[in-house]
């Protein structure tokens, strides 16, 4: 089903909605000097974080849902249209880099596919059945979770992606900036940041863009934090892609271990460049082979592959 095309319908929904609403103490703002033009946007930036706030309980039990199917082999798929599907693209790309990720573990759909990251696409928003075919050729299993976000929390691609989740017995999270939303009932769990009138009236790439790549910030940071990709609050599973995350691993290892910079290079190199092996073999004392089976079978995570290295070591 795709959204009504009737215009005296849709400008009523568009008026119950507060990402939609209208500010008339703005009204004169493009009269105002650039610097208080510039104040006034800040102070409306920094309600961003207390409304984010006040849904924390919802995002921690989304997290830990989320993180509970990624460590049986499940995948996390973001899906949106417009700015909201263009964050969840964002934040999918930089798990790889971050965490070592394989690109299909955390994946963005956006309605339109590709083009529509630089440039919009007629209509894709107000299908659910695009949603549905774009799950579809992923092949969506009971063990993903798929995270439907939009700003007004109405738009059918991000509705129709959560439904589709729920029929296929996948976990659904639908993230959205108004409360009572359409998505937020469509979906198993509902995070609703309301965040208020935006700047300019109706443009949610500002105060609600700002708290979806918030949400998103946590729902991948601490999903892998559970899943054992970071010790402590280092990244150790970066992927060493280029001469500065090259250097990064180098500090990465260092303030792991305190090792001497000549070690570090020689664990490095054994561990083929992997920053959780090479810490293994410094703190564990153990060669790269062992390293990496004890952390296979410690389902990747360091603090207790240490444990069983002080074991194997006895």
């Amino acid at each position: 089903m795709t959204a009504t095309t009737d215009p005296a319908q849709l400008r009523a929904q568009l008026d119950t909605l507060t990402t939609e609403a209208f500010r008339p103490d703005l009204a004169d703002i493009d009269h105002r000097s650039t610097l208080d033009i510039a104040r006034t946007m800040n102070g409306e930036d920094a309600t961003v974080p207390a409304a984010v706030a006040t849904r924390l309980p919802e995002i921690a039990a989304a997290i830990d849902a989320t993180a509970a199917r990624m460590a049986l082999g499940g995948r996390l798929v973001y899906a949106g249209a417009g700015t909201a599907g263009r964050l969840g693209v964002l934040d999918a790309s930089e798990c790889p880099p971050t965490f070592n990720t394989d690109p299909s573990e955390v994946l963005g759909l956006i309605a339109g596919g590709p083009t529509a990251l630089v440039t919009a696409v007629e209509g894709a928003e107000d299908s659910r059945e695009l949603a549905a075919k774009d799950l579809t050729a992923i092949g969506l299993t009971n063990r993903d979770t798929v995270v439907g976000i939009s700003a007004s929390g109405r738009t059918p691609y991000a509705i129709g992606a959560v439904e589709y989740a729920r029929a296929t017995g996948a976990l659904s999270i639908g993230l959205s900036c108004n409360a009572g939303s359409a998505l937020a009932a469509a979906a198993e769990q509902g995070i609703e940041i309301v965040v208020g009138p935006e700047l300019l009236t109706g443009s949610t790439r500002l105060k609600a863009g700002t708290a979806q790549k918030l949400v998103l910030n946590m729902l991948s940071t601490i999903t892998m934090i559970r899943l054992g990709k970071t010790y402590g609050n280092l990244m150790v599973d970066v992927r060493a892609s280029n001469d500065k995350l090259r250097a990064r691993s180098h500090r990465i290892v260092a303030l792991a271990t305190g090792a001497t910079d000549l070690e570090i290079e020689t664990a490095l190199r054994i561990t083929d460049g992997e920053v959780k092996n090479a810490i293994l073999t410094l703190l564990g004392n153990v060669d790269a082979p062992t390293a990496a089976l004890l952390l296979k079978s410690s389902n990747g995570h360091l603090r207790t592959a240490l444990k069983a290295a002080k074991n194997h070591n006895q």
